[in-house]
């Protein structure tokens, strides 16, 4: 088994919490014609964890295709998406400042949660060999006015995550309670991870 595995992830936080839990990482990041935005295309009323695991199970798909394409040397392959969902509706990354803005006064007092899932995939020569697992947890915000919200976005930090927040930044200053797992808010859920790595062969701790 290789002492290393591949992270299919443009995400500086799952590669920096790989790194903190001992996992060396090579990244396997998409090539430049792969359209990876239409794969979080949400379907008519999917739930958020249908929808939060479909779009994991087809990036790990579309990366262990590139990894075969690439001829790189074998190793696990891991994936995350996440999401946040008020009641069924799915809150993904804005598309501008105005909707980021829009997303965050909705978060306003209420209680979401937030859907990780996680999957690792190993290439074989016949059949890919998959294994899956999915971290809910939930978050509560105090009542954040409209002035407040504005400068979060104008920071820039809404942009590019799921319900328009990252929980290790300034948003951290709004949360009442949380309940579930924090590294599973960030984006990669501590517990899960080391399981599916572990049935891939990997041991983390």
């Amino acid at each position: 088994m290789p002492d290393f595995i591949y992270l299919a992830s443009q995400s500086p936080r799952r590669l920096q919490l790989l790194e903190q839990w001992g996992v060396r990482c090579e990244l396997l990041l998409p090539d430049a014609w792969e359209d990876v935005e239409a794969l979080e295309a949400v379907r008519p009323g999917e739930s958020p964890a249908t929808y939060v695991q479909r779009v994991t199970g087809l990036k790990l798909d579309a990366a262990l295709a590139r990894l075969k394409r690439r001829g790189l040397p074998g190793a696990p392959v891991l994936c995350a998406d996440t999401t946040v969902a008020l009641g069924r509706q799915i809150l993904g990354k804005p598309a501008d400042a105005a909707e980021a803005r829009r997303m965050l006064a909705r978060l306003s007092g209420q209680r979401h949660r937030v859907l990780t899932a996680v999957a690792v995939g190993v290439a074989g020569r016949h059949v890919d060999r998959h294994w899956a697992a999915l971290s809910r947890s939930w978050v509560t915000f105090e009542t954040v006015g409209a002035s407040r919200i504005a400068r979060y976005v104008v920071s820039g930090e809404p942009m590019g995550k799921a319900g328009a927040y990252a929980i290790q930044g300034r948003a951290a200053l709004w949360v009442r309670h949380i309940s579930g797992s924090y590294s599973g808010i960030m984006g990669l859920p501590a517990h899960e991870t080391a399981q599916v790595l572990a049935s891939a062969g990997v041991r983390l701790g």
